[in-house]
């Protein structure tokens, strides 16, 4: 018997399963047969007796999971942090648990009753000593940590728990002595995982795989050399013992019908202080404010989940819930995080619907030189579509530029500071960086209810992908907008890939440039040669578009247009000359639409309008970008890519592609203005013109500009 290690059980006198608060306790409501339980028990209770005193709390009738002793607090030396836990189920254990601490002595800390802690079922020493690992997701609330590291003095790392079937940290986890460590790393998140590996050598790591995790074989007590659990595969018995441990089997099934085994059955009560350790813990919390329609607009709710999703926890301060009609709704939420890098991350992605950090509301942003041109700093604040504010010297300037996947540059200019995304490549000595999330944040427009809820002929879809939604009823919301935009004079921005020339579209495409729906066109070498190639030759990739037939030697015809084309020296001089009579490229120059065609390594040729610049090519895209009311996306998934990276929210998107998961990706950017359409983009055009002229002939004809 080891006399300095000490352990707490509580015998089954009234264990059963009498309610569900766990994935295992499903299906097996009063199936635990008492006999066998109490056997069980007292099988585990005398192999520890053999090599550790054990104490003994009374049960107390009412209270059936009172066996899992690990629940009933975290101990250090004479000091506990009693647990507070998370179902009503199990809180009535607390006051018992509370009265036996007290009668042996220890100082008894107690979380506030809105705060969950399980005690050492979510909270376990490194067996040198030296930390406290401690998790949270199901049971035990991040916030909780800082008070834990406090009152006992300790490092603490926190761990996010994922998988509910290991709802505590002691059933996929288990610290052994010596500074191994079995745990199952699936149960965690990647920052988790990480942490984890940052602190355990490879070779102290033993890792647990799914059949031993599920018969919770990281649930186990260990006591100097020897390790006590319910069961472990051959394989996983000859590593532990490949580390110098004794594995003891003892079967605990009846106890794994609640979700527990020989850990949970019992708490060391004995751990020892090493007084070179002190505080440390992690952990960071930020209060945020969201104001608007948070309800029926769903924000409080994407809020929070991004939080959880995140790897934080929260708890909501207050809600002024808005009492008119019109009036919004004012939260403060308590954001925590395990790190400052998941907290910068957290914080990130809410500045990205709105919400504002008050501790920071009044702090400049951090700023960094760049010392490089072309390079920012290594922790540079990266720019969302959305448009964004930052505070410098005291005052709220608002980015120029806005675009998405940039850094945030300040620069001195004769008429003050100005602030202003740019890519990296165009960052300038002398220039200071936006890094970290301190200072910044979103515009957001505050929608009233009617403006959400008023009857328009038709309004323009909120975000998300169609493959299942009647094409004909957006086609008519989309033919309303290019209508409504041509009206007042605005912009439209076609981004187009070859596929639209391939599947027929390009007479649709040509038409809605001839009419004044269009005021700009992007694309690739490739739909500018099979455009060209169709009005030349009758053929686009060498098929006879009439016939839908391969032509003999029609592999060839795009390679000869190109050479037609060189020859004049440019598009708009082949159909100057006549050589190009009809098509998407011949009405742009006829009608004076601007054109950009931006290179690629695949590109036969290529045409004298490509830009084999890449560089010259983003920024001519840029350029034509700015100001536009729409831009539509017809099957060109890299150049859409590139727009919508360039495009700030606010614009309206239409992406139209057959293959869904192109759709997801361009219409997955977060702006509320955007909708996805799984279909084949020539009859997508047909529709449109076909609906466009339906609006023309109910309306009259309307005089463009």
């Amino acid at each position: 018997m080891t006399e300095s290690i000490r352990f707490l059980m509580c015998s089954p006198d009234h264990y059963d399963v009498d309610y569900v608060i766990n994935p295992w306790m499903e299906g097996n409501i009063h199936k635990s047969s008492f006999d066998k339980a109490r056997e069980q028990w007292q099988n585990l209770y005398h192999l520890i007796k053999d090599h550790a005193i054990v104490d003994l709390v009374t049960p107390a009738k009412g209270w059936p999971d009172m066996v899992f002793t690990a629940n009933a607090g975290l101990v250090l030396d004479k000091t506990v942090v009693l647990s507070r836990f998370y179902h009503k189920e199990r809180q009535g254990e607390e006051p018992y648990f509370k009265t036996w601490f007290e009668s042996q002595g220890f100082t008894v800390h107690e979380l506030p009753k809105d705060l969950p802690f399980e005690g050492a079922g979510d909270a376990l020493f490194d067996r040198e000593g030296r930390y406290l690992w401690a998790g949270y997701g199901f049971r035990s609330e991040l916030d909780s940590h800082p008070l834990i590291a406090e009152w006992l003095d300790i490092e603490v790392l926190s761990l996010r728990l994922m998988d509910e079937r290991f709802y505590h940290l002691d059933t996929c986890f288990c610290p052994l002595k010596g500074g191994y460590l079995m745990y199952y790393p699936p149960a965690f998140d990647s920052y988790s995982n990480r942490l984890i590996e940052m602190r355990i050598p490879p070779e102290k790591r033993i890792i647990v795989e799914e059949p031993d995790a599920i018969n919770f074989a990281c649930n186990t007590v260990n006591i100097n050399q020897m390790v006590i659990m319910n069961k472990a595969s051959e394989n996983l018995k000859a590593r532990i013992e490949e580390a110098g441990f004794t594995v003891l089997e003892t079967s605990l099934t009846e106890f794994l019908k609640a979700g527990g085994a020989a850990k949970c059955l019992t708490l060391r009560v004995t751990e020892p202080v090493i007084v070179d350790r002190h505080a440390v813990v992690k952990v960071e919390s930020h209060t945020v404010l969201m104001e608007g329609h948070l309800l029926d607009a769903g924000l409080i709710n994407r809020a929070l989940d991004l939080v959880v999703e995140g790897g934080g926890s929260f708890k909501v301060l207050n809600f002024n819930l808005g009492e008119q009609r019109q009036s919004t709704s004012k939260a403060e939420i308590k954001i925590s995080a395990p790190s400052h890098e998941v907290m910068e991350e957290i914080i990130s992605q809410l500045i990205d619907i709105g919400v504002v950090s008050l501790e920071d509301d009044q702090r400049d942003a951090r700023l960094q030189p760049v010392e490089q041109d072309g390079v920012g700093p290594d922790d540079f604040y990266v720019s969302t579509i959305y448009p964004t504010e930052v505070r410098v010297d005291g005052q709220w300037l608002t980015v120029q530029h806005q675009r998405m996947d940039g850094a945030i540059a300040i620069s001195e200019t004769p008429n003050g500071l100005v602030a202003q995304c740019k890519i990296l490549r165009d960052l300038k000595v002398g220039e200071r960086v936006v890094v970290d999330v301190v200072g910044l944040r979103t515009i957001r427009k505050t929608e009233s209810r009617e403006a959400r809820n008023a009857p328009q002929e038709f309004s323009f879809m909120s975000a998300g992908v169609s493959s299942e939604r009647r094409v004909e009823l957006i086609v008519e919301q989309v033919a309303w907008e290019l209508r409504q935009i041509r009206d007042r004079g605005g912009k439209v921005v076609v981004t187009a890939g070859p596929v639209v020339i391939h599947t027929g579209g390009a007479q649709h495409l040509s038409h809605l440039i001839r009419e004044g729906y269009v005021q700009a066109l992007l694309g690739g070498n490739a739909i500018a040669v099979h455009d060209m190639e169709q009005s030349i030759m009758g053929t686009s990739l060498g098929v006879d578009m009439k016939q839908g037939i391969a032509v003999k030697g029609g592999h060839r015809h795009h390679l000869k247009v190109i050479n037609s084309v060189r020859r004049y020296g440019s598009i708009a001089t082949a159909v100057e000359n006549g050589l190009v009579k009809s098509g998407v490229m011949y009405e742009c120059v006829k009608n004076n639409i601007p054109f950009s065609l931006a290179g690629s390594i695949r590109d036969d040729g290529p045409l004298p309008d490509t830009q084999m610049d890449l560089i010259k090519a983003q920024e001519d895209y840029a350029e034509l970008l700015q100001g536009a009311d729409m831009i539509l996306m017809l099957s060109s998934m890299l150049h859409s890519i590139g727009v919508g990276n360039m495009t700030p929210s606010g614009v309206k998107m239409v992406c139209v592609d057959i293959n869904p998961a192109v759709v997801t990706k361009l219409s997955d950017r977060g702006s509320v203005e955007s909708i996805g359409v799984v279909t084949d983009v020539g009859l997508f055009l047909s529709l449109l013109v076909n609906q466009l002229d339906k609006l023309t002939s109910r309306y009259g004809v309307v005089q463009v500009g």
